[in-house]
């Protein structure tokens, strides 16, 4: 039997993974904050969209490729950063990175995911991006740079709906914090999930390898522990234009919910802005993220591109949000449920299965390529167009 048949859909990678994972991993990834409301409210957001197809289309092939920022991408997706990505499963970056190269999709990095940046570029070549959160250091954050720009990396994306760490009180309650405790409780959890256990035994326990360098260094080292104890998310908009002097490729300001701050992250000259409210895990009265697309989309009148994340569970979803006004979309847990379900193979399945998913909704639409799907949006999302 093919992994297709045996696990066609990635709600099928989604519970394999919940079962080879231990409970603390398993809820760091899923989890979001409070009464959890907007992680529910941006999936029904995107369930809610219809789009009528189209009958009779003719002998369809449709064309997934979308040009971003001068380089073609054989899918309109890509693995978007999820820090802490080891603790899924032990080198899950790396697995994702390798699918990136070979179907040729966006791999980005996290400051604080358990790879660094030249691990990941040499693996992903062009595909790779990088993710930036403010910094308590100058210095630290300028040598991020250097190190993103030196192997090659092209596009940054910063990230700027973090201002302070928010409560998750899920993953309280499930003992995860760092420095790792490792009580008999957790020690326990990693017990029952024995090939999680092993492939972190034969791996190593997941690190902060792209900060690591700056523990030592600061003169805050010992009680540096933690990435938290790096990042200062309380910035204004004048740390987005020092970003844009210093960086000179490509610059995606993630985080965006409003159209004045799309507005303004054009006029300080990004390239992109990512629409999102942080997977749900930031603030749960946010709106979800696809409700402003349509505006964001309007109020940037084609002059930057816009990017998209939070509750997007397949092809069909992503088909809705090209087609409200999203130049491109980035998935970080679905990606993480298919490492941590398959291991290696993981990458590919989820790339394999989300093309598929995508293909099969533009055919019923009758969609020829990506930029034909903004003839399905509905018509209430059409004003200023």
């Amino acid at each position: 039997m093919t992994l297709i048949n045996r696990y066609p859909a990635i709600s099928d990678l989604e519970e394999k993974a919940r079962r080879r994972t231990p409970h603390f991993a398993w809820e760091y990834l899923t989890s979001g904050t409070g009464r959890e409301e907007l992680i529910r409210r941006n999936i029904d957001a995107l369930q809610a969209i219809e789009m009528t197809p189209e009958v009779l289309p003719g002998k369809l092939r449709p064309d997934t490729k979308v040009e971003l920022f001068g380089r073609t991408y054989d899918l309109p997706f890509g693995s978007a950063p999820v820090g802490m990505s080891g603790l899924m499963w032990p080198g899950a970056e790396k697995i994702l990175a390798r699918a990136a190269a070979k179907h040729n999709f966006v791999f980005c990095l996290s400051t604080v995911a358990c790879e660094s940046p030249e691990t990941v570029a040499e693996i992903a070549g062009g595909n790779a991006w990088f993710q930036l959160y403010p910094t308590r250091d100058q210095n630290t954050q300028k040598d991020l740079i250097r190190r993103a720009k030196g192997v090659g990396i092209r596009t940054v994306l910063l990230t700027v709906d973090v201002p302070v760490g928010s409560r998750r009180e899920r993953q309280l309650r499930a003992g995860l914090a760092m420095p790792p405790r490792m009580s008999a409780k957790t020690l326990w959890r990693v017990a029952c999930r024995p090939s999680w256990a092993f492939a972190t035994l034969a791996y190593g326990k997941p690190r902060f390898r792209a900060l690591e360098p700056y523990f030592s260094n600061s003169s805050n080292a010992g009680a540096m522990r933690s990435p938290a104890d790096f990042v200062d998310g309380l910035q204004g908009w004048e740390f987005v234009e020092q970003m844009r002097d210093a960086w000179d490729g490509n610059l995606i300001v993630k985080g965006i919910l409003r159209p004045e701050e799309a507005e303004r992250s054009i006029a300080i000259g990004a390239d992109g802005v990512v629409v999102s409210n942080h997977g749900g895990r930031q603030v749960d009265g946010a709106p979800a993220s696809i409700d402003v697309v349509p505006e964001i989309f309007s109020a940037a009148g084609g002059r930057t591109k816009i990017l998209f994340d939070s509750g997007l569970r397949g092809g069909l979803d992503i088909a809705r949000a090209l087609a409200l006004g999203a130049d491109f979309c980035l998935l970080g847990r679905l990606f993480l449920y298919a490492a941590a379900a398959l291991g290696e193979r993981g990458g590919d399945h989820a790339a394999e299965i989300l093309k598929l998913d995508l293909v099969n909704a533009m055919i019923q639409l009758g969609a020829k390529d990506i930029a034909d799907l903004r003839r399905y949006a509905p018509a209430s999302t059409k004003a200023g167009r």
